[in-house]
């Protein structure tokens, strides 16, 4: 008689979850490393090398992507499943529409256009927006609308490399832009405040929520993903046709 033994094979156990604080650690790398202050654009315009023209079409393309945070940001706050969650991300949204009319982020970066010399129309019409931003853009929404509050949220995490960045552009601009209005620098002068205390809010969130290494892994992804948005808005820019914005 033959004896048969079948061979069985055991499945690895899944890998330990990284501590918070290397958690963190990893989600900061990710900013400090991917972020777009490192664009070949972005350097262009804080050593004071853009043209009149390239700063208005960047103005103008990244209105696009400023007038859909709310948007995105109502998407994440539907997802939200407490009173106290949905608070705290229901002033993001009014942070950018404001509470009355005349207020607010998008606001503010419309009359950072009309201080480069842009028509308020122009910007609100959207006509000149490059089909690469728009790509972009949509693409943020649609992850923030179909992903779960941990993905969507860790996205948002950008905003841990912003304040410096800002804090770098106020520079720029008064140092070589002086013919833009200095009022018309008052949207970044807000989101330096505005970007340490959302960064710190979401960054909590998001290290609350990961509690396995799979939700960790994602939530880094996530921010992943945030970053190449931000850089692919700025290769759109940065390679556009002059004949694009006519």
């Amino acid at each position: 008689m033959t004896t048969t033994t079948t061979a069985t094979t055991t499945a690895a156990p899944p890998a330990q979850p990284w501590s918070p604080a290397e958690f963190e650690a990893r989600l900061r790398a990710v900013a400090e490393e991917r972020y777009h202050d490192r664009h070949p654009f972005n350097l262009r315009m804080h050593s004071g090398d853009l043209s009149p023209d390239e700063l208005r079409r960047w103005i103008v393309n990244r209105f696009h992507y400023q007038r859909h945070i709310p948007v995105k940001d109502a998407l994440i706050l539907a997802k939200l499943d407490t009173p106290a969650l949905r608070r705290m991300w229901l002033r993001r949204i009014q942070d950018h529409d404001g509470e009355q009319p005349g207020e607010g982020g998008i606001e503010r970066w419309l009359r950072l256009g009309e201080a480069a010399g842009l028509d308020r129309a122009r910007l609100l019409g959207a006509e000149a927006v490059l089909p690469g931003v728009r790509l972009a853009v949509e693409g943020y929404v649609n992850f923030c609308r179909l992903r779960p509050p941990l993905e969507a949220v860790a996205a948002s995490l950008t905003e841990l490399s912003a304040p410096d960045l800002m804090r770098t552009r106020i520079d720029a601009f008064e140092r070589h832009y002086r013919w833009i209005e200095s009022e018309g620098l008052v949207y970044f002068r807000t989101r330096v405040s505005q970007g340490r205390r959302d960064s710190r809010e979401a960054l909590d969130l998001v290290l609350g929520w990961a509690r396995t290494r799979e939700d960790q892994e994602r939530a880094v992804a996530a921010l992943r993903f945030k970053c190449d948005v931000l850089w692919s808005l700025l290769d759109a820019v940065d390679r556009a046709d002059p004949e694009e914005e006519s």
